[in-house]
Formats: structure tokens, sequence, C-alpha cells
């Protein structure tokens, strides 16, 4: 199992709000006390705002309850997918319920930062979330399997890829199917033109470069 790094904090945020508010460290941890049950004191939340420290998960929470925002506004740029329900504020109950998941599965899948729901699930994670879909991609730890999918579609028949890629990204089928082919069809048409140029050129490189650009080729089209 994966150990949870501290969620990515914004120190200058903390203390701009806890300055517009017209409050003083000490008054946030006593609110944090009053309020949450959790002994803070103001040295700590001093640290806290020059970024020496970082609040863990349920001071997150408090803090940004006493600060009157949303655990988001604290948070620098989310990227995994239990930094991005922190940023909204939800449990793992509330979460997993919304998407359609058991709660003990949904929290194997933050833990272990893989994503592993079907495609109607993936569906409604993708409208909770409301990520752009390489953002998307990425807090669900599925970058790699897009990369290996993609490998596979351009070097084989594409059509067998739509249904596993479907299950990864909350595309429309139609829109998937017609990147696919058009990746498909770039790939084997470069090939062509890389055996035209003789045996003096590198075809096996030059397939390699067009891989390891796929993904962004994808990007590309998907966008477009």
């Amino acid at each position: 199992m994966r150990v949870h790094p501290t969620p990515p904090f914004n120190a200058l945020a903390a203390r701009r709000l806890r300055e517009a508010l017209g409050m003083a460290p000490g008054h946030v941890a006593y609110g944090m006390r009053a309020q949450y049950g959790l002994l803070v004191s103001p040295d700590t939340v001093m640290a806290w705002e020059r970024g020496l420290a970082a609040p863990e998960a349920r001071e997150l929470t408090a803090l940004a309850g006493v600060l009157w925002c949303s655990p988001g506004d604290l948070m620098a740029a989310a990227s995994t997918l239990r930094e991005h329900r922190l940023a909204r504020g939800l449990a793992i109950e509330d979460m997993a319920r919304r998407v359609g998941l058991d709660a003990g599965a949904y929290r194997r899948m933050e833990d272990t930062g893989r994503w592993r729901g079907n495609e109607r699930q993936s569906a409604a994670l993708a409208d909770l979330l409301q990520l752009p879909l390489r953002d998307y991609v990425t807090a669900t730890g599925q970058n790699e399997d897009l990369a290996e999918l993609l490998r596979g579609a351009v070097t084989t028949r594409w059509q067998a890829y739509v249904k596993p890629t479907a299950k990864l990204l909350p595309l429309s089928r139609q829109h998937l199917e017609g990147v696919l082919d058009q990746l498909h069809t770039e790939y084997q048409s470069h090939m062509v033109a890389t055996l035209n140029w003789g045996a003096a050129n590198d075809t096996g490189d030059a397939g390699r470069d067009f891989l390891d650009r796929i993904v962004e080729r994808f990007w590309e089209l998907a966008h477009g």
C-alpha cells in the first residue's frame, strides 16, 4: 500500500485568507480546537503559512472550515485522485457513493493510485471531478496504460482497442473511434513513407520515434 504524502499546501493562500478575515494565528488555532477537536498551536499555524510545515488531511479540512473556504482553496495544484477528493472536501464514503463504488473498493484504488472502475463509474468520476481529460488520466494513474493501448492500436487492429480505451477515458465511442482510426492511419503512413526512403534508413528508429510521441498526438486529436 502506498504511503500518502501530505496534501500539496498553498501557504500563501492560507495566510491571505486568514488576514482577510482579520484573524490572528491564535484565533485559527483556537477555532481548530473548539470546532474540530484538533490540538494545533499558533506556532504550528505560522509554520504552515511560512511553508515550514504542512497540515495533514484532517488538519487541512479543519483549517478550511475555520477560514471559511474549501480545502481546494488551500491546496496547490492537485494531481492524484486523493488530492482532488480532498480539494472538494469529500469523504471517501461520499466519493465512493457518487461514483457507484463500495467505499472499501474505492479506498483501495486511492491507496494504490490506480483507478479500476468500469466505463459507467469512470464517466461518473470524470463528471464529479470536472477535470480536463489529460488531468483526469493523470489523477487516475492511467498514463502508462493509455500509452500501451495506443501503441497496440496503431501497430495492430485499432478496432480491438476501442473498448479498453473507452474504459479509461470518458470520451464518446464515436469520437474515440475516429481518433484511434486517425492515429493508426498516421502510423502506417509514416512507416510506409520511411520504407520508401530506402534501406539506408533505420525504420525501427523511425517507428519508435512515432510511438514515443503517440500520446502527445493522441491528445492533439482528442481535443481537436
